[in-house]
């Protein structure tokens, strides 16, 4: 391995674990004890694929929405109301290119009900049904029912992520949150890390893209000509 190469292999490294030590960093009382991984643990080959998935960044009038936070509807509210307010103003959606960044926080919508069932996403993220109030089950914004959103004075709306989808917005999860929360959520049901995080992987909604991290997807859409808006 050549020295650069170890050199941000060790980088990688220290920050990883700084980071995952830091329980303020993930919320209070998640972890009982450090987490241990190794930078094999925060590798998923699908991530290589980022940079060419960008490339579908396409339209004259660009806009990546950063989302950090389960921010209610706001996270998909907003796309939406791109692509109308574009539409008021004479742009069809062809000439609108949408990318939503799902990190920190606000990982969980990038998976499918399976995985909210099986790991309490609701409980962990703190997300709430907003029917029951109580802790959500399921992906509320992955194929929700008809009507299930609206907006007053407008009515409802279409901001399933499947439906951002069959409109050209483009999806994708900060894999560093991915490693982080599934190390989280196997250390606290006594499961392998890496067997968490492969299987979250596989979870993705359909579409959905892992990028090295978030950060770095805010980074490469601005690069891609998009205008930054923090959604949550």
């Amino acid at each position: 391995m050549k020295r650069n190469d170890q050199l941000q292999l060790n980088q990688r490294r220290t920050f990883l674990r700084q980071f995952a030590t830091g329980a303020a960093v993930l919320g209070a009382g998640m972890l009982s004890a450090p987490l241990q991984l190794s930078a094999e643990d925060i590798s998923s080959p699908d991530v290589l694929d980022a940079d060419e998935w960008f490339k579908q960044v396409k339209g004259k009038h660009k806009m990546v929405f950063d989302v950090t936070q389960p921010h209610e509807t706001m996270p998909f509210a907003w796309p939406k109301v791109f692509l109308l307010t574009n539409g008021q103003t004479g742009t069809p959606e062809k000439d609108c290119g949408i990318v939503v960044v799902l990190r920190h926080n606000a990982i969980p919508y990038a998976m499918g009900n399976q995985l909210w069932e099986k790991y309490k996403f609701g409980e962990m993220f703190k997300i709430n049904d907003s029917a029951t109030k109580a802790p959500a089950t399921q992906n509320p914004f992955w194929q929700p029912k008809p009507g299930t959103y609206k907006i007053p004075g407008i009515g409802s709306v279409q901001i399933g992520i499947d439906e951002l989808q069959a409109d050209g917005v483009l999806f994708c999860a900060c894999d560093m949150a991915l490693t982080v929360f599934s190390a989280v959520a196997a250390q606290q049901t006594n499961q392998d890390a890496a067997a968490v995080k492969k299987e979250w992987l596989a979870g993705l909604l359909p579409g959905v893209q892992p990028v090295p991290s978030g950060v770095w997807a805010v980074g490469r859409a601005q690069e891609h000509g998009c205008s930054y808006c923090f959604a949550g």
